[in-house]
């Protein structure tokens, strides 16, 4: 999927702080198409995966892999109150009086979501559950007034969930997931592998390749669900095909065995690299490459594949 080179320029910058907001954050989204406003439920940058091409810094906060049961809480009526502001900011387009959105063309000044995301695994938050009801509340509240719903056009204007699905499985996450269920949110979960070497190289996760898995399997037998899988080179040389043809397979043999198990899967989305990685030897592939695992992925699959260039 490509864009304009000032649409490109914005979706390289994806700083999760903005004014004093301490939770809440807007981003120019290439795969929302438009504005998503992040929710960051891990303003401690802690995450139980270690991905190598995240471009969170974490070694000056002390932001760390945590343990799988890890659980923080945040101010969820801060969150709340930043959340109704900054919806507010956006469909009345005060938002793009500000200059680092000043620039974004027009037909990308829309909001297409609120996007429980951030610095880390939002749900290693133990407030999730509550989290999810106050985002539902405000989504409500705009999209059922009719004038506000038709004047800026939030028809499409939904909760997005993206997780690494390591916690999916935890009682007090399927809690929150009911509710994000009951507003017609979506899950997009993080799936970059398609072996468990591969998941280990890549991920850097204490939890199991089977457990992510397992979790994707049964979040996808209830609700359909979108897979986020980001593929790279490693080492930066042209020679290091990464991910090699094998990976490439078994990545389809995982998505396929998700369907034979009664999954539901509404898009697989295929990116690369777009900004500064973990480690300097992580860098992009380049359109051909992602068009072929693209095309690959379609062919083994039969399912709806969007692929989003560097």
């Amino acid at each position: 999927m490509s864009f304009d080179p000032a649409a490109q320029s914005l979706f390289q910058s994806h700083p999760r702080s903005f004014e004093e907001n301490q939770y809440v954050y807007p981003v120019l989204s290439r795969r929302a198409g438009g504005i998503s406003i992040g929710v960051n439920l891990n303003i401690a940058k802690n995450c139980n995966f270690d991905c190598i091409y995240c471009q969170v810094e974490r070694s000056n906060v002390g932001g760390s892999r945590t343990a799988p049961t890890a659980r923080h809480r945040v101010d969820v009526s801060r969150l709340a109150d930043e959340l109704w502001k900054m919806v507010e900011e956006t469909v009345t387009g005060r938002l793009f009086i500000h200059p680092r959105f000043c620039d974004t063309p027009p037909n990308l000044r829309r909001l297409n979501d609120i996007a429980l995301s951030g610095d880390g695994e939002p749900t290693l938050c133990g407030d999730f559950g509550k989290v999810v009801e106050r985002c539902a509340v405000v989504q409500r509240a705009f999209r059922s007034h009719d004038l506000v719903r038709r004047t800026f056009g939030l028809h499409d204007f939904k909760l997005v969930l993206i997780t690494t699905a390591t916690m999916l499985h935890r009682k007090y996450v399927q809690r929150g997931l009911e509710l994000l269920d009951a507003h017609h949110g979506e899950i997009w979960a993080k799936l970059d592998a398609g072996t468990e070497a591969y998941y280990r190289q890549v991920n850097r996760s204490g939890v199991s390749f089977d457990q992510v898995l397992t979790n994707l399997r049964e979040a996808a037998r209830i609700r359909p669900i979108v897979i986020q899988s980001l593929f790279m080179r490693i080492d930066g040389t042209p020679r290091a095909a990464s991910p090699t043809i094998d990976e490439q397979e078994a990545f389809c043999c995982r998505l396929s065995d998700l369907i034979a198990a009664g999954g539901q899967i509404k898009l697989v989305q295929v990116h690369t690299v777009a900004r500064a990685p973990a480690e300097r030897w992580v860098t992009p592939l380049t359109n051909a490459e992602i068009d072929s695992l693209a095309d690959l992925i379609r062919c083994r699959t039969s399912l709806d594949v969007a692929a989003y260039h560097a």
